[in-house]
């Protein structure tokens, strides 16, 4: 039997835009609907072509090789079209909760899901994510009940079929002049119910329990550093996987550097003479080799900033690389000077040519301890 052409099965023009698309299937899908028309063939017929149509028409690629190619094209991609309503259901489910406010599934339970993701912070000290560390953390999660290995029932129990949806696991409702079917709120699509739950569980199928794994900790890490362990979340409904924790790193403040991406900053205080003559600094640092001897060059002003590199954070793209140290300057003048030392350096005013009055050496001398 020749296929239609899918503007024409939907009504619409060649160059219709996405929303006119929508709409035409949307028109045809409430009036084909199985559940609106129940044992009418030709309706199925017609729900299942326009389907086709839709799944074709929405999808840009699709489309464009329909355009160019046909059916024929389609075809030679392996678009098949659908087998069934179940396999219509399964693709469009959520565009069916969209165009109508109920599932498009029928009579084929909740669908899988997977479980909810959990969240663990982790604090650091900076030396802990600059080297990296193998750390263990316990955080509670639920798991399946080992007593009744998950069926929420006493041993040898058995769940009674659903009085509400005679264990279909669907119900019918009136919505205006047609019908349609929706998940059993009593037996959650199951179609059955449990009489006599499982005690270890209080017939949830799932107990709390606490967990504790092994977390590696990569070197590099940074405030807001996510680490994902799949699977190790809560476990999934009706046969979903089950969801992931994620690790959120915090890296506590440092007494000495302040952190800037890979680089760290610090700022070193100084004296007068040593910015004016020069001298060989140890700067701690992280790393083995703990320190660094840093050249203070003469005439180094306040507010200079010196460099040491490669001597930062690891980065965590390429843990062979890592950023830089720098130090901040600055200069300290002393507050109190022995007669000795304050002679020393009216000397050196007189040496540059200040000739001072007795006022103005009292005014150099408040610059110089203020």
């Amino acid at each position: 039997m020749q296929k239609r052409d899918y503007y024409e099965v939907l009504g619409i023009s060649r160059d219709a835009a996405e929303e006119d698309i929508k709409k035409a299937y949307r028109k045809l899908a409430l009036k084909y609907h199985p559940d609106r028309n129940p044992g009418d063939k030709e309706a199925e017929e017609n729900f299942k072509e326009a389907a086709e149509a839709y799944e074709v028409l929405r999808d840009r690629d699709k489309r464009q090789i329909y355009d160019r190619f046909g059916h024929e094209g389609l075809a030679g991609r392996g678009f098949t079209g659908f087998s069934g309503f179940d396999d219509i259901f399964s693709s469009f489910g959520d565009i069916f909760e969209d165009f109508f406010g109920f599932g498009g599934r029928r009579n084929r339970g909740p669908r899988p899901k997977q479980g909810t993701n959990l969240r663990y912070d982790l604090e650091l000290t900076l030396e802990q994510a600059f080297f990296g560390l193998e750390k263990e953390i316990s955080f509670n999660k639920l798991v399946v009940c080992n007593t009744c290995n998950g069926t929420g029932m006493a041993h040898g129990a058995k769940p009674m079929t659903c009085s509400a949806c005679q264990g279909r696991g669907q119900v019918i409702r009136s919505q205006g002049f047609f019908q349609i079917s929706t998940t059993c709120p009593s037996c959650h699509g199951q179609g059955q119910v449990i009489t006599d739950p499982c005690k270890e569980c209080s017939g949830g199928g799932k107990v709390r329990v606490e967990r504790k794994i092994n977390v590696r900790i990569p070197p590099g890490v940074d405030t807001n550093s996510q680490l994902r362990l799949t699977g190790e979340g809560q476990p999934g409904e009706y046969g979903g996987p089950p969801g992931d924790l994620f690790v959120i790193i915090h890296v506590k403040d440092h007494p000495f550097f302040t952190r800037e991406g890979e680089d760290l900053v610090c700022d070193v205080p100084i004296s007068f003479v040593q910015a004016a003559l020069g001298d060989t600094l140890t700067i701690p640092i992280l790393g083995d080799d703990g320190s660094h001897d840093m050249e203070i060059p003469p005439g180094t002003q306040p507010g200079d900033v010196l460099k040491i590199a490669g001597k930062g954070m690891p980065s965590l793209r390429d843990h062979r690389r890592k950023g830089d140290i720098y130090i901040k300057i600055t200069v300290k003048v002393p507050k109190k000077l022995s007669q000795e030392q304050r002679e020393l350096l009216m000397a050196f005013a007189e040496s540059e040519g200040l000739t001072l009055s007795e006022k103005k050496k009292k005014n150099l001398w408040k610059k110089i301890v203020k």
